[in-house]
């Protein structure tokens, strides 16, 4: 199978992405990732809800994953002889927006997960200095992250980056005293010193 990354909202595809979509037998997906590619797609394209499955797919089958498939996306399920192709993911585009160099960051994710583990993380990776981005849980957010920072004695600035690439595109970023709160359950979280 081909994983192909979609990108984390519209216009994000890259070329290599939009070159094995549109040649592909037949497409697989989330709803939202076969809406992203689209305009590309040529055969069937099937929405699904489990993923666990996906090596039972045809070895030709291209399967989309938002943002990029090697982080926190459906490359984890690749197989040695599986193709994978970037796309352009929510940290590229986040760092970009608030101007970040992303050598000195740690990324960390709790969505989907239980939070306790990405707290743990969170906690070592300001204690090496590093800047931080997350992809947040409901429970784990901008708020907790502020309160870790205070409980650490870091001034860092919290910056949020909601609905990327969609028309409600949002980007606020907030202080440990008055972090940005989200509107939008799909963002991304960056904790910069």
């Amino acid at each position: 199978m081909i994983i192909v990354g979609v990108g984390v909202g519209p216009g994000m595809l890259t070329q290599e992405a939009i070159e094995a979509i549109s040649s592909a037998p037949v497409v697989y997906g989330s709803k939202r990732a076969i809406e992203l590619a689209r305009d590309h797609i040529k055969c069937e394209a099937h929405p699904i809800k489990s993923f666990k499955n996906l090596h039972l797919l045809p070895a030709d089958a291209v399967i989309l994953s938002t943002g990029d498939p090697m982080f926190s996306g459906l490359g984890k399920f690749a197989g040695e002889n599986d193709r994978v192709i970037t796309g352009v993911s929510s940290i590229q585009a986040a760092c970009a927006r608030f101007h970040v160099e992303m050598s000195n960051l740690a990324m960390i994710t709790a969505h989907g997960r239980d939070p306790a583990p990405a707290r743990e993380v969170l906690v070592r990776e300001l204690g090496l200095g590093k800047n931080i981005f997350m992809l947040p849980a409901d429970s784990f957010g901008p708020v907790e992250v502020a309160e870790v920072l205070e409980e650490m004695d870091i001034d860092a600035r919290i910056c949020i980056y909601e609905d990327i690439g969609y028309s409600d595109e949002r980007a606020v970023s907030g202080t440990v005293q008055e972090p940005p709160l989200n509107v939008s359950d799909m963002y991304c979280l960056l904790v910069v010193r």
